[in-house]
């Protein structure tokens, strides 16, 4: 009679956690510059919106001109609402935009005193700020981007395969994403396919463009690069489209934060710390 001696019967070992080195040094002291200068062009940029908080087509945009969306105080009886309008759509944002309390009084203002730098409405001291973090920005991004193409991150690291950007690849990255799948094992160890084409769209397609929109509605830079007004059909229209690509961005980081927690708060956080991500390996039998 056969005997069953030669089976191995231990169980299985369950999945085994490994670490591997996932951000560089380069990118992980861009990326928190980056946070830091990205909150502060935001905040200081509100600031600036504040003092005429509508926005216009073309080169030309006041009081009288008629604008595509619009933050403002408006007369109901009494009192006094806050209200947004986009194209014909009119929204009540009383306490949020236009009309937020500020020392415990509701106060005609575009956004809140809590979301602007400096919190009190000074368009000088708002510029200052603007102008130094967007310098910041730049020279950040300048290094990140060097590193990018000579040190081969862009290729290495965002640069999508073909097989990644077939309907059907990407089809199935929608649907785990939608249902919070997220990846494990080998699959960890790189960014998604959505995750490198959203990047890339941030990276070269919105920062570029509020870099140029940013640089054509300064005067100072009219007479060196006066066919920047002309490409993007006024600064009218520069300062709409840097007005969207801050807004898309700030959505980007809303997305990328609900993303970074719910895949592992602190997996990801150590990983832009010190370099270090853990992913879970199937392990074998003992």
């Amino acid at each position: 009679m056969a005997t069953m001696d030669h089976l191995d019967t231990s169980p299985p070992t369950g999945p085994t956690r490994v670490f591997i080195r996932r951000h560089s040094l380069v990118t992980r002291i861009t990326h928190w510059l980056n946070v830091l200068c990205l909150s502060l062009l935001l905040m200081s940029g509100l600031q600036i919106f504040n003092a005429h908080p509508s926005l216009y087509w073309g080169q030309y945009g006041a009081d009288a001109d008629p604008s595509w969306l619009s933050i403002a105080a408006v007369q109901d009886g009494d009192s006094t609402r806050g209200v947004l309008r986009i194209g014909r759509l009119s929204i009540v944002t009383t306490g949020i935009l236009g009309v937020s309390r500020e020392g415990g009084e509701l106060t005609e203002r575009g956004f809140p005193t809590w979301a602007t730098i400096p919190s009190y409405q000074d368009l000088t001291t708002g510029r200052q700020w603007h102008l130094f973090f967007a310098w910041l920005f730049v020279i950040n991004g300048s290094i990140y981007a060097l590193y990018g193409f000579f040190g081969g991150h862009f290729r290495r690291d965002l640069a999508p395969s073909a097989e990644e950007l077939s309907p059907g690849h990407l089809k199935q990255e929608i649907a785990d994403h939608a249902r919070l799948r997220f990846p494990k094992g080998e699959k960890a160890r790189h960014y998604n396919a959505l995750q490198k084409l959203t990047y890339l769209i941030v990276i070269f397609v919105l920062l570029p463009l509020m870099l140029a929109t940013g640089l054509t509605m300064s005067p100072a830079m009219d007479a060196g690069f006066p066919f920047l007004l002309d490409f993007f059909g006024g600064r009218q229209s520069a300062r709409s489209i840097h007005f969207i690509c801050a807004w898309s961005i700030v959505l980007f980081v809303l997305v990328h934060v609900a993303m970074v927690i719910l895949s592992g708060l602190w997996n990801n956080m150590r990983s832009m710390i010190t370099g270090r991500y853990g992913i879970e390996s199937e392990g074998g039998r003992k």
